[in-house]
This record gives C-alpha cells, structure tokens and sequence, in this order.
C-alpha cells in the first residue's frame, strides 16, 4: 500500500482536471452512505470520530472503495497540533485491496474548493471579474484558485475578521502571480463583487443580501453545524439557491436555518450539484439573478479526489 504526501497530491491535482472529475463522478452510480459520527470521551473536550465512505458502482471499469477517517480533538492547540487531522483509504473495487492512504486534510481542501468552483462553473456569470474572499483560512487559497480556474476573474478582495492575516496572506498570493488585495470594507467589497466565496467558522451573519449586486453569485462553505452562520435570511430570499447535496437541507448553518425557521420554503432550494452536473448547462434564469450554493460536504467528492490522485502519479510496475 502506497502513502499519499500532502506534497505529491499538490504534485499531480490542477483544479481544472478535479473540477471535471467532480462533475463525472456527480453524473456516475457512487454510493456514499450516511457518515458515521462517534463521540469519544476525554478528560477536557471530548473528541470525534468520522468516518465517511464511498464506491463506485457494479458497473464502474475501474472502480474504487474508499473512506475518509476524521478525528477531531479540540484540545489539540495546546499541544501544537491541528484540532481536525484525516486519512483517505483508497482500496480497489473489485478485491477491497488496499492501494494508498492519502493526507486526508490536503484532499479535503482540494476537493472542498472543487466543489465550490463546480457549483460556480453552472450558477455564476461568465463574465464574473471581482471576488470576494471573506476568510484567510487554509481553504481561502484553494479557493481563490479554483474559482480563478472557472471565471475570467481580474480582482480578489480578501478579508479576514483579524486584517493582519489577510494582509499576510495576500502578500503571499502575489507572490504566486495572483490578483489577491486585502480589504478592511467588506460591505464595500461585496457590493462590487460578481462572485462572494465565504469559508469562516462565523456564528453571525457576516454577508447581507441588501449587499448584494444584482448577477452575484454567493458561495458558502463554511458555518458547519447549526450553530454557524455566513450569511442572512435575506441573502438566501434574493437568491436561487442550490446545495451540494441534500443534507445541506439540515445540515451546517445558512440554508438548514432558513429552512428551520421559515424564512425560505423548501422550494425556494432549487436543486443540487446532482442535478447541476447531469443538466450539465448554466443555470442562470438571467445575467441580473442572485444564484447562492451552500455546501456541506459529502464522501463522492473525496472518492473522486482519491481516484483521481491515484491515476496521475506514476506507478512502478
């Protein structure tokens, strides 16, 4: 069994190929069922167990099983550690033979702005040229570049609830040739942006959608659990809203909460990224609608990922 660095993932994955196997695998028979979520008790804060699997279908050629191991121990800080640590097991579909352990947070965060950047290649205007990237965490630079792999993007505005990181932030994205700014005004920001991308661990509304220009495209994905929130009820009322799968509906902050409360009916959701990959055409009523995409994750994308990690490096026979 091979061991799959964090290094070598970034070696071989481009957004580009990702993007479209994300769509492929969207369009395909995967099973993914329902994760698994333990608790495990611990003197201090007690941690979690996930474990997230997925294969492909009996009639895949080349079909593979896999699941994501996620532990979550909030006291890790202290130690030095990260709180989230994760391991990808990609086994083959005809044996259940082992073939890699992958660095499961690297493939997260690849997978994670693929998704986003699929939902933006159906929902956001072609001509999108100002982002917004509310959040200067280890996702906002993965999707920063995914969403500039899918739209003719000229102007990113980072922002960061503490400036100082996304000012450290930015430098090092010009550094890379990217045309990332930090920003202090965000309501500024969005009220110019064709393309709002928000992944922060926000318990309050941080988007408001009188912000919101007319042909925006809002994607949110962070805020996950109910306790979490990214953007208003307003912002999902002006909006044809889409999420990545159906747990979107009561999972994580944003759509589940509007839902919960009444502030949008569950036919204000017009479909998911299934139904965005098979239609496989913009689905923008016109160049004036909001579109929102909430997402929450799901084992599909990580077994896309894998696969896909798993064809581009060279194998010695």
């Amino acid at each position: 069994m091979r061991v799959i660095t964090s290094a070598e993932i970034d070696q071989v994955v481009t957004f580009p190929h990702l993007i479209d196997a994300l769509a492929e695998a969207f369009r395909s028979d995967i099973e993914t069922p329902v994760r698994h979520h333990h608790e495990i008790e611990r003197e201090g804060a007690h941690g979690t167990l996930l474990l997230m699997p997925a294969w492909s279908g009996p009639k895949t050629k080349d079909g593979f099983v896999g699941v994501k191991v996620v532990s979550v121990f909030p006291d890790n800080g202290a130690k030095n550690l990260p709180s989230v640590l994760g391991t990808y097991l990609l086994m083959d579909g005809a044996t259940g033979e082992p073939r890699a352990a992958l660095d499961g947070t690297r493939l997260t965060l690849w997978r994670t702005a693929a998704a986003s950047a699929l939902a933006a290649r159906y929902l956001a205007r072609p001509d999108a040229a100002r982002m917004v990237m509310v959040g200067a965490g280890s996702l906002s630079p993965f999707l920063i570049r995914a969403h500039l792999s899918q739209r003719p993007i000229r102007e990113v505005a980072l922002w960061n609830h503490r400036f100082e990181r996304a000012e450290n932030e930015a430098a090092q994205l010009q550094a890379e040739g990217l045309p990332v700014t930090a920003v202090r005004d965000l309501e500024g920001a969005v009220r110019e942006a064709d393309l709002v991308s928000c992944a922060t661990l926000s318990t309050a509304p941080l988007i408001k959608g009188a912000w919101l220009k007319n042909g925006a495209h809002l994607d949110l994905v962070g805020a996950f659990n109910l306790s979490m929130r990214e953007a208003d009820d307003e912002a999902l009322q002006r909006g044809d809203v889409y999420i990545d799968t159906h747990a979107a509906r009561s999972e994580g902050g944003d759509v589940a909460l509007s839902l919960q409360s009444g502030a949008i009916a569950a036919s204000h959701v017009k479909g998911t990224l299934f139904d965005l990959c098979r239609q496989d055409k913009s689905q923008r009523r016109h160049a004036e609608a909001i579109t929102v995409f909430k997402s929450v994750g799901t084992a599909l994308e990580d077994l896309a990922a894998a696969m896909l990690v798993w064809r581009k490096l060279p194998h010695t026979a």
